[in-house]
């Protein structure tokens, strides 16, 4: 008898000891499901969400590329048009035959925060120029800090590897907080999820200084005063840095 119970007791140890591990394994699997996929293995891929500028003062005119003064809105449209053609020639031309994968949209103001003027999804151009296409009613204030903060979402949350914002603005912070106090924060969640984050202002007809904050930051500052320098800044940052993914050098101390 005493036997017996030694060995019902043991195997009452073994049976708990293989519940305990099942929980465990359990447990473990709860954890996994709970931690996006995108903090596990990142895919490879550009995803970039677009800031444009549709201010009050986007009505204003410069200089276009045919030397007469036409709205800067205007202008901005047919940049917006010339973007969603680059990124569907780099999609598209890969020598190994096969499509890049890009997410890709379009952010645009509303009162003191932003929205959602493109979805941020799978790229697909014809939204973006259909947009650019229709736009004609610019107004209100210039909310950049918020318009980072949404557009830095979309691409923090996209599963691609590759992760960028691109501003395209006529004017300093006037609503909401400014870019160089929300740049740090979003910087460091992209850190936190084991990314990065790389954003790109491109002052249009505006004193670049304006955004030496968050230069000073990492991010890519450049100046346009008419059309043509606004054509030539934009091919150089989706080309250089956004596409091809050309880091700024380091900055000295």
């Amino acid at each position: 008898m005493r036997l017996f119970a030694n060995d019902a007791r043991l195997q009452a140890t073994e049976h708990n000891g293989s519940s305990m591990k099942l929980c465990s394994i359990a447990a473990l699997v709860v954890v996994l499901a709970a931690v996006p996929f995108r903090c596990l293995a990142a895919e490879e891929g550009v995803a970039v969400a677009i800031v444009y500028d549709t201010s009050g003062s986007m009505k204003e005119s410069v200089q276009d590329s045919n030397g007469k003064q036409s709205p800067k809105y205007v202008i901005a449209n047919r940049a917006l048009k010339d973007i969603a053609r680059q990124i569907q020639a780099f999609s598209t031309n890969n020598a190994s035959g096969s499509v890049r994968r890009v997410d890709a949209g379009v952010f645009v103001f509303q009162g003191d925060n932003a929205r959602e003027a493109i979805k941020f999804g799978p790229f697909d151009p014809k939204p973006i120029q259909q947009f650019a296409n229709t736009f004609s009613s610019p107004g209100g204030s210039t909310p950049l800090g918020n318009a980072l903060r949404m557009a830095s979402k979309a691409v923090l949350d996209s599963p691609l590897s590759r992760k960028h914002v691109l501003v395209i603005t006529d004017g300093k912070n006037t609503a909401g907080p400014d870019p160089a106090v929300v740049l740090p924060r979003l910087k460091q969640q992209a850190a936190q999820s084991g990314g990065a984050l790389s954003v790109h202002f491109v002052a249009f007809n505006v004193d670049a200084k304006e955004f030496e904050a968050v230069k000073q930051q990492g991010a890519t500052v450049v100046g346009a005063a008419d059309e043509k320098q606004l054509n030539t800044q934009l091919e150089f940052i989706m080309q250089r840095k956004i596409l091809l993914e050309e880091e700024e050098p380091a900055k000295k101390k």
